[in-house]
């Protein structure tokens, strides 16, 4: 209301000179200014009465660079709708729409680029009077769900270089043959009721304490996909980060299962073939941030393959990660490394294999980043 306002008050102005300086005329454009001024709030006021806006979103969970739907609909008061526009910061600019109906709808198809989570701020009606000098908004109420939506981040295939396999080939070395359920783990000492096939015979031989062999659950040989956020030189690389052990773990999970270890977590989150817990991990893949990193302590004598992906450049494995009795360890970096051949390649990153040492093959200088896109 404002050029309304300021209309009136140019009246006023025209009105004191007239009766200051007995200037008749001046009468004429102080009248009708006021007039128009007052028509203008007149018009937007009456007009703007009964004017409802909502907005339903066909989506509150959504993949990067897919599309949801949105859909805006206006309906009118008793008056019918005068001429006005919807302003929502999902469209580029205001979309006007034809006044003297019952209301009017507008689709969308948004896109987001970029993983997280996004507040919606609430859509408008813009109603104003022909000439501009007077506008009212009608805002939507809140949504009763909430005016967000939680960006995902994309699924990425795994492509195999011409120096080797992909990510399920590698994760599948070093697994038991013929997929056990379990696996010698380690000796103990006897517990009451151990069965005499698990009881350590050569101990009793030498005369020591009488010891057994430990098991442990086949899971603790599959693959482990290891996130670490930190260190990211740009927030490119920390989205193709994420982006490569979303995809990694969804690769895995379809070759057999496998484990995932998210930052603030200090145990993986098993994932199989039925993908039960993937809505879970996929959410917070979507909110991970720079700061903290994953607990890698309930790694250390892991025997199944490591692929710990990394958001920072570097060729070598976390002290925590050193292989266990042979164990694979892969580690997926933005980029690529400078004269290092990559196994496989997946949103952006590249994974190399590293030897008992940490080193990767084919040698090479310190990690670099490479000249290519990383996001």
């Amino acid at each position: 209301m404002r050029r309304a306002f300021a209309t009136a008050v140019l009246a006023l102005a025209f009105g004191l000179t007239a009766a200051l300086v007995d200037a008749e005329p001046l009468w004429v454009p102080a009248a009708t200014l006021l007039a128009v001024a007052a028509g203008s709030a007149g018009w937007v006021g009456f007009g703007a009465r009964g004017v409802r806006i909502t907005r339903t979103v066909g989506a509150r969970r959504v993949i990067e660079d897919e599309p949801v739907a949105v859909v805006l609909e206006v309906r009118a008061g008793r008056l019918g709708l005068p001429p006005s526009r919807i302003a929502d910061p999902l469209m580029p600019a205001p979309v006007a729409l034809r006044g003297g109906t019952a209301g009017g709808r507008v689709r969308l198809a948004v896109r987001f680029g970029r993983r997280g989570r996004r507040v919606l701020a609430l859509p408008r009606v813009l109603v104003a009077d022909p000439f501009g000098l007077a506008t009212r908004a009608v805002t939507a109420p809140p949504s009763p769900s909430g005016d967000e939506i939680l960006v995902l981040p994309r699924i990425e295939p795994v492509v195999a270089t011409t120096a080797g396999d992909d990510a399920t080939g590698i994760a599948r070395r070093g697994l038991p043959v013929g997929g056990a359920e379990i696996e010698l783990d380690a000796i103990r000492p006897l517990r009451d009721g151990t069965p005499a096939s698990r009881i350590f015979w050569p101990a009793l031989a030498r005369g020591a304490d009488p010891q057994e062999r430990s098991l442990v659950p086949g899971g603790e040989s599959r693959a482990v996909v290891v996130l670490d956020p930190r260190g990211a030189a740009s927030e490119e690389a920390l989205d193709a980060a994420v982006r490569a052990a979303a995809s990694l773990a969804r690769a895995l999970a379809g070759a057999g299962g496998c484990g995932v270890l998210l930052p603030g977590d200090r145990r993986p989150v098993e994932l199989g073939e039925t993908l039960a817990g993937w809505p879970h991990i996929h959410a917070r893949l979507a909110l991970i941030g720079p700061g903290s990193g994953p607990g890698l302590a309930s790694l250390a004598q892991r025997r199944g393959p490591i692929i710990f992906v990394s958001a920072r450049m570097r060729a070598r494995m976390p002290q925590a990660l050193g292989p266990a009795r042979g164990a694979t360890r892969i580690i997926v970096v933005p980029g690529e490394l400078v004269d290092r051949r990559p196994l496989f390649s997946v949103a952006g990153c590249s994974g190399y294999e590293l030897s008992r040492h940490g080193h990767g093959r084919g040698g090479g200088r310190a990690a670099q980043p490479a000249s290519g896109r990383t996001s």
